[in-house]
This record gives structure tokens, C-alpha cells and sequence, in this order.
């Protein structure tokens, strides 16, 4: 076996599902390999529509809900969409890349690959086997138009909303959502914060920004000191936006509590350290921290699959959703301050989410190769 897992940059989810995976094919010692599938479109497409669809979810998210809530109406398994026509622009030279590097398997853990390997598995071009990961807590729109040889979804309570959109229900495996095998490990919490020179014995808040944006950080930071004990440390984790770190270090210059901490690579530790995580409800970092087991506030999602993320977790009980910025940080107050609510999360959460959702889709790929 050799596996070619396409992602596309919009959203750094899509990448991180599809690195788990390639995590865990290199642990088998299973040739594979990891590209953006844009890339094989010519020019600079996957930088102008990656910035562009990120820019529209952060500085216009009322718009993105709007051609987001326009895509489930015009969605249909019975045709096509300008989605679709669009990514078979790039068909010939994929399919091309395929073939001469011997790939015996394709992933996908975005719409815009699956579509173009749709269109070439309609006109007879690929033969090998292609699937797809899910890395929403829904069926976002367009996923009924393609068609690959199985889908592997987040949760088991999927398969129903995805067959009702059209997909072949014996073609959805719940496998669940993969993420890295560090999010496996734990730290005991006074350790963890040893490591990271955060306070040992008083609450500490972990804000994630995400790759796409969080809203105005420093009035949700300045509602989180207001509403939090006054003992309490507030760690945000602001990424490669250079900006926005120097905006929260400007504002809370004289306030010792705020820590601000650039792109790292031990978001798994800080994980580990923290009492409460707040979090844009994106499927990739909520899974995370559930399989982690941190208590979750999710916050003003973007308008689309977030709000369904953040539906699909609270209502199971794995996290705590507050839209407006002083209604989370009142639920974060909460969890801090009542280890029966925290813990009875981390129960739920261990209960609906498998741990090792990467496993699961590594042995279903080995399974399924001896049928092709």
C-alpha cells in the first residue's frame, strides 16, 4: 500500500486531520504522502482562494454563513455544483502525479480534492480506491455530490444525516474524527505547568484563537478577568498572527495575569495545563481536546459547521456553549469552580469520542485494500 492523503489550506483542521493520519500510516511503515491539493492547480491558486476563504470566515462571517446556509440550498446529490466544476480544473495533473507515483490508496480530508477525484472517477480515469475524512460535526454542503468508495465520519450519530443528504450508507464508517497521537499522552497538570512556568496552585484559562480568527480577543479577555478569581491566569494562544499578539501585550501591558503565546508546538502540554479551554468550535480542536479531556467552553463560532460543532458537543454534554464573549466566560467561571461539572465532562467526553480515530481509519484503508 501507498497513500496519497490530499488537503487543501482553508482552515489549518483539514491539514492537522490529514497529518494524523500520516502519523499514523508512518508508525505502520506504510509509504504515504502528504500535498495540498490546490497546488496542482495552475498559478497561485491555492494561496489567492485559501486566503481568500479565510479572510471572508474572519472579517466577514456574516457573509460566510450566508453563501454557507446558500450551498445547503442549492446542494444536491442530483447535480452538480460550481463547486465541483471548479476543482476539476487541476484533474489531469493529479491524476497524472498519482499514476506515476505508484499511489494505491487516496485520502481526503476536504471537500475541494474529493470533488476533483469525483470527476475522475466519473469519466473512468482513477481506479485506486479514494476516501474521505470529515472533519465537521455535520454534513457540510456538497459532500452528497461526490462519490468515493467510503466516507469515514466523527461520530456514529452521523450516518443518518449523512445518508439522508444522499450518501450511500453502507459507504459511511464512523471511525471518528483522527488527531495527532499526542493528544493520546497526558501530563499530570502540576507538571505540565512546571514545564510551561505557569502558577502551580491557582485556575488557569487556555484561550485558543484558531487559524481563522476569534473576534475581539481583548474584550473577551478583558470579560474573562472581570468574571474569573482574581488568582487566576489567562494563557492565549495567538498562533502566527503577529498582530493580534501585539494588540492583547499593548492592552494588557500592566495586567500580569495575561500570557500570550505565539505559533508552538506543545499546544498538547498547555492542554494538559490549563482548567478550562476556550475555543472556537472548529471539529479539529474540539476533538482534540476532548480526546485530551479538558473541560471546553466553546465561544462565537463562524457562522455554518462551527454552529453545528458547537451544537453536536454541548448537547451531548462535551462542552459548555456560549455565543456572546461574557455569557463564555461566565461558563468558564463555572467549570473552574466546580470539579463535579468538570468532571462529569470528561466523563461524556470519554464515552462519545474514540481516542484513536487515526488507528480506525489506518486499519479500515489495510481492510479495505484486499476488496480492490
Amino acid at each position: 500500500m501507498k497513500v496519497l492523503i490530499l488537503s487543501c489550506n482553508t482552515g489549518q483542521g483539514h491539514n492537522s486531520a490529514g497529518l494524523a493520519v500520516k502519523e499514523e500510516l508512518e508508525r505502520r511503515e506504510i509509504p504515504c504522502e502528504m500535498k495540498d491539493a490546490l497546488s496542482f492547480a495552475r498559478g497561485h491558486a491555492s494561496r489567492t482562494i485559501s486566503g481568500a476563504y479565510i479572510n471572508m470566515a474572519t472579517r466577514a462571517p456574516s457573509l460566510f454563513g450566508s453563501l454557507y446556509r446558500l450551498g445547503g440550498a442549492i446542494s444536491s446529490p442530483k447535480r452538480k455544483s460550481p463547486v465541483y466544476y471548479a476543482n476539476t480544473r487541476y484533474a489531469r495533473p493529479l491524476k497524472a502525479y498519482i499514476e506515476e507515483q505508484g499511489f494505491t490508496a487516496v485520502v481526503t480530508p476536504h471537500l475541494f480534492p474529493a470533488e476533483t477525484l469525483t470527476y475522475l472517477k466519473r469519466r473512468g480515469g482513477l481506479s485506486v480506491p479514494c476516501y474521505a475524512v470529515a472533519t465537521d460535526y455535520t454534513c457540510i454542503p456538497f459532500w452528497e455530490e461526490t462519490e468515493l468508495d467510503g466516507y469515514f465520519l466523527p461520530h456514529k450519530d452521523l450516518i443518518a444525516e449523512f445518508a439522508e443528504k444522499g450518501l450511500p450508507r453502507e459507504k459511511l464508517i464512523p471511525t471518528g474524527l483522527p488527531v495527532s497521537g499526542q493528544y493520546l499522552l497526558h501530563m499530570e497538570k502540576r507538571m505540565a505547568r512546571k514545564r510551561l512556568g505557569l502558577p502551580e496552585d491557582a485556575p488557569v484559562f487556555l484561550v485558543m484563537t484558531g487559524s481563522m480568527g476569534f473576534g475581539d480577543i481583548s474584550s473577551f479577555t478583558l470579560d474573562l478577568l472581570l468574571t474569573c478569581p482574581r488568582e487566576a491566569s489567562i494563557v492565549i494562544l495567538t498562533g502566527n498572527n503577529g498582530p493580534l499578539k501585539a494588540k492583547i501585550d499593548t492592552d494588557f501591558a500592566r495586567e500580569r495575569r495575561v500570557r500570550t503565546v505565539s505559533f508552538t508546538r506543545e499546544v498538547s502540554l498547555y492542554m494538559d495545563a490549563c482548567d478550562v479551554l476556550l475555543s472556537k468550535p472548529g471539529g479539529l480542536t474540539s476533538t482534540e481536546a476532548a480526546v485530551k479531556n479538558v473541560p471546553l467552553v466553546h465561544t462565537r463560532p463562524i457562522p455554518g459547521c462551527e454552529t453545528k460543532n458547537a451544537r453536536f458537543f454541548s448537547s451531548r454534554g462535551l462542552s459548555l456553549f456560549a455565543e456572546e464573549p461574557r455569557e463564555a466566560a461566565r461558563a468558564a467561571a463555572l467549570l473552574a469552580g466546580n470539579e463535579s461539572l468538570r468532571e462529569q465532562m470528561r466523563t461524556r467526553q470519554r464515552e462519545a469520542l474514540p481516542e484513536d480515530a487515526a488507528g480506525a481509519v489506518v486499519s479500515c484503508l489495510l481492510k479495505q485494500e484486499t476488496l480492490f
